[in-house]
């Protein structure tokens, strides 16, 4: 019996999602499925028509899109995004429905209407890869619509894709104009930033891992007094984005980017890092290493080292031996810090109750584990603060904070946040401001340390050293969440509230100038006018 032939076609594939589908259906499933039918009535189906497009087909969030051109999938992708960007303008952030867009050109298997093979497949992975709002085509793609459009294209490199067996070029396009940041000027003496690293193993689960490798060489070179470092809340908001290096360059002021990727394989790892010089674009160094995960610190502490030679190649051997760390001896309690930072660095009580058992956790391992000590001291002020000012948490956040102040004696970031903790819960300010003064020492380019000592300065009453911290803290993170919210346009602090509650007191409460905790929870918003602004003027600011 004959073999039926297979139908085979080249053409370009278009696959699109909505990013963070399932969040928008958890806060509102009708309207988001509403929105949803409405985007596709009225745009979706209309544009794709509009280049000859047809709708293989379509699922909760997703579709699939075959045209015969890739110069009309790439026009028709563009204009949705661009539509979609209009729409977006006057819904709230949390609401809006966003595409991520990807584009292939192969060699498809088409059955019953439906169509198959690595060409889609490709589409799939690549769309995967760009950010909301955005597209990504793949190296077969764009090789196919350069010189033909008017594109924006960031080069993303060669990446490894979900069940693809050879690497696949891949390029971002941005379809729409974002506001951008002033250019920054750069610094007298050289300044780096340290990107998300890729997670490029194909396992969601690892991507604590790998913000954990960039978070230790940000540690490692912030100790480095005569290199001005990023702090890691700024650049960690380019995670899940398409990177242009000239881009990062001018937003945070920087002459150095480093870039890198993790891929984890049964017990071993493979990391590969890079340094930018962004100006030129030029690979100032590259290495790629493959290690046993037992010997994951030497490995850290390697790639930190090679990258701070890589910039400065006559650096003194006693000043790279301060890169080095105090780590622990188990790989098992480090682990158990990095999947307790994402729910630290919200600070809200629910997400500081899931850290604290991953924190004990790592202390039950080893008991003397500033880092962890730090963690703890900062869950339980915030679940102090914000949570019913329990005597349980005051005396964990007093126990924890002063336990990494004695253990963390070389680690800047367990100082500030012990530190922190003894000064909000304890009221123990000379304590606290001999933890800050040492952690600043340590590590002068620690912008946690910088702006939680801004923050206990001012509600200890010392406003003008607090604008000053907190100054610092602005410049060498300008993106950072808690210093530079980026709805506002305004740099922003709480210190400032500490610094409005001081110039605004009776003489009878700047006595005794730390509030109650249940001004704690008035005092985060981030619409806080600039410090450095008020500075200026002269002028009162409002209210806390």
């Amino acid at each position: 019996m004959a073999q039926e032939r297979v139908g085979r076609r080249l053409a370009a594939i278009l696959a699109a999602d909505v990013s963070g589908y399932s969040r928008l259906m958890g806060i509102d499933e009708e309207g988001t499925l509403t929105a949803l039918k409405v985007c596709r009535r009225e745009l979706i189906d209309p544009k794709v028509a509009e280049h000859h497009g047809r709708i293989v087909k379509t699922s909760g969030d997703g579709a699939l899109v075959e045209f015969a051109s890739a110069v009309e999938a790439t026009r028709c992708a563009m204009q949705i995004q661009l539509a979609m960007a209009k729409r977006n303008a006057a819904i709230p952030e949390d609401r809006r429905i966003e595409f991520r867009i990807g584009i292939n050109v192969g060699d498809i298997i088409i059955d019953e209407g439906d169509i198959y093979g690595d060409g889609v497949n490709i589409a799939a992975r690549v769309e995967s890869l760009a950010s909301p709002g955005a597209i990504c085509l793949s190296d077969d793609a764009y090789k196919q619509v350069k010189g033909k459009l008017s594109l924006e294209v960031s080069d993303l490199g060669e990446q490894q894709l979900k069940n693809i067996s050879e690497p696949v070029r891949v390029y971002s396009i941005r379809c729409h104009e974002t506001p951008s940041l002033p250019t920054r000027k750069l610094p007298d003496k050289p300044s780096i930033a340290v990107l998300p690293f890729q997670n490029i193993s194909g396992d969601p689960e690892q991507e604590y891992f790998c913000d954990g490798m960039a978070e230790d060489i940000i540690t490692g070179l912030s100790r480095i007094k005569w290199l001005f470092i990023i702090a890691r809340n700024s650049s960690f908001t380019y995670k899940g984005r398409a990177v242009d290096v000239k881009q990062v360059s001018r937003d945070l002021g920087v002459r150095y980017v480093v870039e890198g990727s993790v891929r984890k394989a049964g017990d071993r790892v493979r990391i590969s890092a890079q340094v930018v010089e962004a100006e030129t674009g030029i690979h100032v160094w590259a290495e790629r290493y493959d290690r046993p995960l037992d010997d994951i610190f030497a490995l850290q502490d390697e790639i930190t080292l090679s990258v701070v030679g890589a910039i400065e190649p006559s650096l003194r051997a006693a000043e790279i031996e301060r890169v080095k760390r105090k780590r622990p001896d188990s790989l098992d309690a480090y682990d158990l810090v990095l999947r307790a930072l994402p729910h630290m660095y919200v600070a809200m009580p629910e997400d500081a109750a899931n850290a604290v058992p991953l924190l004990q956790r790592a202390l039950a391992l080893e008991a003397d584990y500033a880092a962890a000590h730090g963690g703890l001291a900062w869950c339980h002020e915030t679940l102090f603060m914000r949570a019913g000012f329990s005597d349980e948490n005051r005396a964990a956040a007093i126990r924890h904070g002063r336990a990494a102040i004695a253990h963390g004696r070389d680690d800047a970031t367990a100082l500030a946040l012990g530190a922190f903790a003894v000064a909000m819960v304890e009221h123990d300010r000379v304590t606290a401001f001999e933890a800050f003064e040492r952690a600043v020492a340590l590590s002068p380019s620690s912008s946690l340390a910088l702006f939680f000592g801004s923050v206990a300065l001012a509600y200890g009453g010392e406003a003008e050293r607090a604008i000053e911290w907190a100054e610092r803290a602005l410049r060498i993170s300008p993106l950072d969440r808690w210093v530079m919210p980026p709805t506002t346009g305004w740099p922003s602090d709480i210190s400032c509230a500490g610094v409005t509650k001081k110039r605004r007191m009776p003489a009878v409460a700047r006595s005794n100038p730390i509030p109650a905790p249940a001004c704690r929870t008035a005092c985060w918003p981030h619409h806080w006018p600039s410090l450095v602004a008020w500075k200026k003027r002269k002028q009162s600011p409002s209210a806390c």
